[in-house]
């Protein structure tokens, strides 16, 4: 294999996740996988710029991407590389906030494996039920309480649009034609508004990309950090 970056790659995995949403990628260096388990964005941006080194490559998957552009809007000193995958910009809507709200009741009441159950026809393609088994883990490995605090945590977010304009470093915006999340176009005005963006659709692939098509996420990822070095 090619060497990897001379900085460490972090990857924030998305609401519901664990590192093991990453178990399956091959790629070089120096990898760091934090969890997302403060209950706003600001804390979380906080608590991850006062864990990560001083510079890194960073890319995120839904949740984890909202993170990530909220965190290059904070400290874009910090962010050599940027990749955003299956996610949203925009501030939430009041159908989302009581999605939500509904979700962390669910949490109180049928813990992680209820809810994370109930989400899998949204988090991966219908011929993919080989996952639900990975995907339920991911949850209970993360727990009630992780899980409802990332669940507040979307309650905070912004329009991130502003700050994606600002983006100086190269960045990867990667979408899953069959994502029921988060759909192609959102990222395509992601791509529009980060002057050093490159798009890519996974075709055959839904909101969970890293685990149903772990070669072509890897072979794009290794790509944009060589491209970047």
């Amino acid at each position: 294999m090619s060497p990897g970056p001379a900085d460490p790659l972090v990857l924030l995995p998305g609401s519901g996740c664990t590192p093991a949403l990453w178990s399956r990628l091959a790629l070089d260096g120096e990898v760091l996988t934090p969890v997302l388990r403060e209950p706003t964005l600001d804390g979380e941006v906080d608590r991850l710029l006062a864990e990560l080194p001083d510079r890194f490559a960073l890319a995120g998957l839904s949740l984890g991407a909202i993170v990530a552009m909220a965190l290059v809007r904070r400290a874009p000193e910090r962010v050599s590389r940027l990749c955003l995958m299956s996610t949203n910009p925009y501030a939430p809507t009041p159908a989302q906030h009581e999605a939500w709200a509904a979700q962390r009741a669910m949490l109180a009441d049928g813990g992680a494996r209820r809810l994370q159950e109930s989400l899998l026809p949204l988090l991966r393609s219908p011929g993919r039920t080989d996952l639900d088994a990975e995907i339920v883990s991911m949850a209970e490995e993360l727990g009630a309480e992780t899980y409802a605090a990332q669940c507040h945590l979307q309650d905070t977010r912004v329009d991130e649009r502003p700050g994606l304009v600002q983006v100086r470093c190269p960045t990867l915006v990667v979408a899953a034609r069959e994502d029921r999340l988060c759909p192609v176009e959102r990222h395509e005005e992601i791509a529009r508004l980060v002057r050093v963006a490159e798009l890519v659709v996974l075709d055959d692939c839904a909101h969970l990309s890293p685990l149903e098509q772990p070669e072509a996420v890897s072979g794009h990822l290794r790509r944009w950090l060589e491209d970047a070095s």
